[in-house]
């Protein structure tokens, strides 16, 4: 069986990679991305380039693919549908957003919504994973936090319960590799609801060095955020403004699908010391 993970730089594709290599490897895995030169991936991986806007590239991709994880993009969406359809996809793993709804008000909820309403019209079965925060976002701060030591943080006592990227991907795995997930939608977070405030100190105590909290203005969020179309930003800015003082949503769904509890936000921070500058080796 072939399983095809696109968006093959991502945190999540990559962690996938890897837990399928090791879960039967037997199980030959392509991924896909924009800029295939630009990824590393272990060996025994078919790298390919596939880009959701340009038509000509996906054929290729889907070729001989039985299970395809795929991020959650309108851009070319409806095409790579199109090609999964005639290539034989059998089902389609759609990473999404927590409280995904078309026509929902929220920037964000209504673009993943809209993808997943355009994957159920598709006929091909689909599962549907549904995260809140990633803990990744969190490497936002990392260039600040190697040169100076700082966050710059503008909503510091938002809660929020960040999910590691291994466990996105465990729950894909399971979802691509075993029946009984067609048709399903995971809400998944972490296993605690933490203020931004606590992230910064669990980070330090992870790369052992004192950190501290500079406050970061709106405008000079907006300018961190601006790869971002600015609905995007303006919706991250009011979901996080509202969770200041006030617990976040925590499921469980990762430990009911995997068998194993969700990881923390003190694990994640171990396992990224290297992007802040430090190393537990």
């Amino acid at each position: 069986m072939t399983i095809l993970v696109t968006g093959a730089r991502g945190h999540v594709a990559r962690s996938l990679v890897q837990q399928l290599l090791a879960a039967d490897p037997e199980v030959k895995v392509r991924a896909a991305g924009r800029v295939p030169e630009a990824v590393r991936l272990p060996v025994g991986v078919e790298l390919v380039r596939a880009d959701l806007a340009e038509p000509a590239t996906l054929g290729p991709a889907l070729t001989g693919a039985a299970e395809v994880f795929l991020y959650a993009e309108q851009r070319g969406l409806q095409g790579f549908l199109t090609e999964a359809q005639a290539a034989g996809v059998a089902h389609i793993v759609l990473l999404s957003a927590a409280g995904a709804d078309p026509a929902s008000e929220d920037a964000i909820t209504r673009a993943h919504g809209e993808a997943e309403q355009a994957v159920a019209r598709s006929g091909i079965p689909w599962t549907f994973l549904r995260p809140g925060g990633f803990a990744t976002n969190r490497l936002l701060w990392a260039d600040t936090v190697r040169t100076h030591g700082v966050v710059h943080e503008a909503f510091p006592d938002s809660h929020s319960s960040l999910i590691h990227e291994a466990d996105i991907a465990a729950v894909a795995l399971h979802a691509l590799t075993e029946p009984g997930h067609h048709g399903k939608a995971y809400t998944l977070t972490g296993p605690e609801s933490l203020t931004g405030r606590r992230h910064v100190e669990l980070l330090a105590e992870a790369i052992g060095r004192p950190l501290r909290i500079e406050p970061q203005s709106l405008d000079d969020y907006r300018r961190a955020l601006s790869r971002w179309p600015p609905e995007i930003v303006e919706a991250r800015i009011r979901r996080i403004a509202a969770l200041v003082d006030r617990p976040a949503p925590v499921t469980d769904t990762v430990r009911e699908v995997t068998g194993h509890p969700a990881r923390s936000f003190a694990t994640w921070a171990a396992d990224h010391t290297a992007d802040f500058g430090c190393s537990t080796a």
